[in-house]
């Protein structure tokens, strides 16, 4: 029997198309509709420089299948296009589609291959979130009509650098809040429900 944890590339490679087919879009559905729900309720608590999506917890499913590593990242870019039409971002919102889904994809790769050190594999999504979410950030949101770093009274113009840095800590810290807080707990329960054969 092989725990979850600790599955060989020769188990992964068994897996049967079909399910990891499913575990994929079963990730991507859940991840998508928590996000646009994050969305709706949290508004600028889950959108823009301070990154705060409870949602983000369900990415330490990627410590227990490599179907994580498509099913996150479809799963960020169908929530990022329909944000696109709810928050009305236009075609600027495509830096998020495609950066924002980048970052998750970097984050779910470099997780499953952590997976045996699960306190550390769940923080490449912390990482990769605090490094790429904001160096785009400012562009989409001057693009908005937001011409001030988030709680300061710094413009954004000429101020890339402190925006950036700005978000890095923001982004990091709303990041790491939901994925060690909410998500290590409920790897830890995931872990107790999923059967242990490969």
């Amino acid at each position: 029997m092989n725990d979850p944890i600790t599955l060989s590339s020769s188990t992964i490679a068994r897996m049967p198309r079909s399910r990891f087919i499913a575990q994929a879009g079963m990730i991507a559905a859940l991840y998508a509709a928590a996000t646009l729900i994050c969305m709706l309720l949290l508004q600028g608590l889950a959108w823009g420089p301070v990154q705060f999506r409870i949602s983000e917890a369900i990415c330490v499913v990627a410590v227990l299948t490599p179907a994580a590593i498509p099913g996150l990242t479809a799963g960020c870019i169908i929530a990022n296009l329909a944000n696109m039409a709810i928050s009305g971002t236009g075609a600027l919102g495509l830096l998020d589609v495609v950066f924002g889904s980048t970052a998750t994809l970097i984050g779910a790769v470099l997780c499953w291959k952590l997976r045996e050190r699960p306190a550390l594999a769940i923080g490449c999504f912390v990482a990769a979130n605090a490094l790429i979410v904001p160096a785009y950030l400012p562009i989409l949101l001057q693009g908005l009509g937001f011409y001030t770093i988030p709680f300061t009274t710094i413009s954004l113009d000429g101020a890339y650098l402190p925006m950036y840095l700005f978000g890095v800590v923001a982004t990091g810290i709303g990041e790491a809040l939901v994925i060690y807080v909410l998500g290590l707990p409920l790897l830890e329960a995931l872990k107790r429900f999923i059967p242990r054969n490969g």
